[in-house]
């Protein structure tokens, strides 16, 4: 009964709650991108790290993220390696140099990153078929995230990275996340010859490799006891819980967009509380007469609550839409990981309903304080 009232007061003022509607809409669809933003933080800084083979990651101690990693000495690689479980060990190289067009000749930075191509680092196939190509001398791969106003990167052309003229070898598609704007993938050799004052011996990151049997947790845990302090062991759950911790805790990124949800949850609350304030207003004797005639407080509770959860609803379809379109632009434009799932839909619904709920819940009271006696 009660929803059928609720309807045809929703009814009765079409124009006035189309409006409503469309601002409960902005509220949804902001709350849809912050998070969006907010999660997709800590997934840019495992971009990377998701397409290497890797059981154990070894870093320096001072590591914060994959572009401030610093360097370790390469022989806690093979201190690593003595242990029965270890398989396999594996350097990594990364450091910051400049892109020179020679087009505009205006520089540009850019992430380099090396291995030995000797070593089954990578899983991408794109990365695999082009091992060869990076190890001819002074070649790199482009990552496709890489801007275009690094100009043409097409396979034969050659730029300046550094102080050293390279050829384009070839392109694969990983993401750039927040490693910069341009990120190219070269030979263990070939990182040396861009940054003449870098060695060998000194390390970015340390791709360990177990045996089938091996537990990460307790090897991690062996060579934490076995190695200096100027290196830390992550698994890999403890590797995507750094980075999440520093992405959404530590970085004015993670605190500006988990505040825009709160904002955008509060400015959505605030639309409905004025829209269903206005709405028992404007219907005060209508609720005041179902009053007189018997019904309780607690039904036209439920009437309010059922008109904000349906201005709600009606507004969570088309900020859904909106939130696809504007996922699959962000994607393009920040080269992030945005991505919809199942459970940030529901998480958001379930979101937009208490909103509405607890908005109708603050708005009735106004009902509290109507007297059938005063009102006729």
């Amino acid at each position: 009964m009660f929803r059928i009232f609720a309807w045809r007061l929703l009814w009765h003022e079409k124009g006035r709650n189309a409006l409503a509607v469309g601002g409960i809409f902005i509220a949804v669809l902001m709350i849809f991108l912050q998070l969006g933003f907010y999660f997709a933080a800590p997934k840019g800084g495992m971009q990377v790290y998701n397409q290497l083979r890797f059981d154990l990651l070894m870093t320096a101690s001072s590591y914060v993220f994959q572009a401030q990693s610093y360097n370790f000495p390469r022989r806690r690689l093979y201190q690593a390696l003595s242990l029965p479980e270890v398989s396999s060990v594996a350097p990594f190289y990364q450091s910051e140099a400049s892109w020179l067009s020679p087009e505009d000749r205006v520089r540009r930075d850019v992430f380099v990153m090396a291995f030995n191509p000797a070593d089954d680092v990578f899983n991408l196939d794109e990365i695999e078929r082009q091992r060869e190509v990076v190890t001819h001398p002074d070649t790199v791969l482009v990552d496709t995230g890489t801007l275009a106003a690094y100009g043409l990167q097409q396979p034969g052309r050659l730029v300046e990275i550094g102080e050293r003229a390279v050829a384009i070898g070839g392109r694969y598609s990983v993401g750039t996340g927040f490693l910069g704007l341009g990120v190219v993938l070269t030979s263990d050799l070939n990182f040396v010859r861009i940054f003449p004052d870098r060695s060998l011996a000194t390390v970015n990151l340390g791709l360990i490799r177990l045996k089938p049997d091996a537990d990460p947790v307790e090897v991690a845990a062996k060579l934490r006891e076995i190695l200096p302090a100027d290196t830390k062991i992550f698994t890999r759950p403890e590797l995507e819980a750094q980075e999440a911790d520093y992405w959404r805790s530590r970085t004015p990124t993670g605190l500006i967009f988990g505040f825009g949800v709160v904002i955008s949850i509060v400015v959505g609350a605030v639309i409905l509380y004025q829209t269903m304030a206005t709405q028992v207003i404007r219907h005060l004797a209508q609720y005041a007469t179902l009053k007189a005639i018997g019904y309780a407080d607690s039904y036209l509770r439920a009437v309010v609550v059922v008109m904000a959860m349906t201005l709600a609803s009606i507004a969570f379809v088309p900020a859904l839409v909106g939130a696809l379109i504007a996922y699959d632009k962000i994607t393009v434009v920040t080269r992030l990981p945005v991505e919809m799932t199942v459970a940030r839909i529901a998480a958001v619904l379930m979101m937009s309903l208490a909103m509405s709920a607890v908005s109708a819940l603050v708005a009735v009271r106004i009902l509290r304080r109507a007297d059938p006696a005063d009102l006729f």
